[in-house]
């Protein structure tokens, strides 16, 4: 923000990177000023985005040339998780770096609320740091109106359909007040604002937070890629046929047309919603930002296709847990291009961009900065994480808490739903659960001893 006198800190940065090159010899001195100064950053949160449906993934059909430059210029976490795999928690934990048992936002309507109490990395970013902050795009937790958000800039989102929006003709609320959408397609007009804001911003230190619809149930590309795979072969799950979308009660997932049909839709509006991240890499190119500036990608969890008998979410299932997570820090990441392995949770979001920012974690957080992994491919991971549901009627996924390591995955669940425990690297698709055999007796004990212990707040950070 500018001050008194009018400058920036940005301004006021040159300015005294001016007085250091004259006594200090220019590049040495303005590379070691540069490095002084917070990386801008810039999140972008897609919906039910499936870890594997990209093409720096292998998909073998979708297209997402922008997601594979970030890969490429960047780092992957090929082992992102969300550790609550429903859309209004896992955003609360992104948030507030949480599990949703400590931040009380359970499910999307009948059990927890958000609180405006609840300190985010934005009100920290902007109030410790000096960030200019905007928050845009899908809000979408159940509470008492429009939250009050602290240390926010620009807020806008949008209150349609229960927070869940539209993908055409959505109107908008813009800090408070209600706006027509400028453009037909939602995820066009967020994609604008976010540009708007980073241009306005660019000689301060910013932080932009843009929370897309998209690839959230109806699926639906931009008009020009309505056709896009349309003769795009499909193969089903192992286990799923056409209509899986229809039986067990699925019906209440809102499917509408035969899996492969739906599959085609998804990845359709994969490719739209890659075309507004590119817009944006685009936009921190042509205002010199590139060098600067921090973009990460991931989303607040995945989604089934038929895997398992189910066309959902909810579920303790690899396909919804892992998150498909991306991060670009110029200077910041050792081997641009590589996958790092140690996990990373949806709740380490707040605690990475906070230490990229030069600050500690808040004391309520319980995630963890990603910052050693990104410089280091060598440095400790988390070996154990909470993973947790509460049910929502009408949806027919039960409560379970349960515990993931490296290798396994133990839940125990409320109601007549047995334990289930599967060695999620030798059976990655969870087709054989292990529990009654030589091998489970042998893991049990240990792996109830971490889980009691997640459930007591305790950390298995490495």
């Amino acid at each position: 923000m500018p001050g008194a006198d009018g400058w920036t800190r940005r301004g006021l940065l040159r300015a005294l990177g001016g007085a250091a090159l004259a006594g200090l010899g220019g590049r040495r001195a303005a590379a070691r000023l540069a490095r002084r100064r917070p990386p801008n950053i810039v999140v972008i949160l897609s919906d039910n985005h499936r870890w594997d449906a990209w093409g720096g993934a292998g998909h073998p059909f979708v297209r997402t040339p922008h997601l594979d430059r970030l890969a490429r210029e960047g780092l992957v976490f090929a082992n992102a998780f969300c550790t609550t795999p429903l859309c209004s928690p896992a955003r609360a934990s992104f948030l507030t770096g949480r599990y949703a048992w400590q931040h009380g936002v359970w499910n999307h309507s009948n059990r927890g609320f958000w609180d405006d109490a609840y300190e985010t990395f934005l009100e920290r970013l902007h109030g410790e740091a000096g960030y200019a902050t905007a928050f845009i795009g899908k809000w979408h937790m159940p509470g008492s109106g429009m939250p009050k958000l602290r240390g926010l800039d620009r807020f806008v989102t949008f209150t349609i359909q229960d927070g869940q929006g539209r993908y055409f003709d959505c109107p908008l609320v813009v800090d408070g007040r209600p706006e027509p959408s400028r453009k037909a397609y939602l995820p066009e007009e967020l994609t604008d604002r976010a540009i708007e804001f980073i241009e306005s911003r660019r000689e301060d230190p910013f932080c932009v937070y843009l929370s897309h619809k998209s690839v959230h149930h109806p699926w639906r590309p931009h008009p020009d890629h309505d056709d896009l795979y349309a003769d795009a072969e499909v193969d089903l799950p192992e286990g799923a046929n056409r209509w899986t979308g229809f039986t067990n009660g699925e019906i209440w997932g809102g499917f509408e047309r035969p899996i492969d049909v739906s599959i085609r839709r998804y990845m359709a509006t994969v490719t739209s919603l890659d075309r507004e991240i590119g817009r944006i890499l685009d936009a921190l190119d042509a205002f010199d930002l590139t060098g600067e500036t921090v973009v990460l990608y991931t989303s607040d969890n995945g989604f089934l296709f038929g895997e398992h008998g189910h066309v959902e979410l909810r579920w303790p299932f690899e396909e919804v847990l892992r998150l498909p997570f991306v991060v670009r820090a110029p200077g910041r990441v050792e081997g641009p291009g590589r996958r790092a392995e140690q996990m990373a949770l949806n709740i380490d979001l707040g605690p990475t961009l906070l230490d990229l920012a030069g600050l500690p974690a808040s004391p309520t957080m319980h995630g963890r900065s990603l910052v050693p992994a990104m410089r280091s491919a060598g440095a400790p991971g988390r070996r154990a994480w909470l993973v947790e549901n509460h049910r929502e009627f009408p949806y027919n996924a039960p409560s379970y808490r349960g515990v993931r390591t490296e290798r396994h995955l133990y839940v125990e669940y409320e109601g007549r739903f047995e334990p289930s425990l599967h060695d999620v690297v030798r059976d990655p698709r969870q087709q054989q659960d292990i529990m009654g055999t030589a091998e489970a007796d042998a893991l049990l004990p240990e792996l109830r001893r971490t889980l009691e212990a997640l459930k007591r707040g305790e950390r298995f950070d490495g």
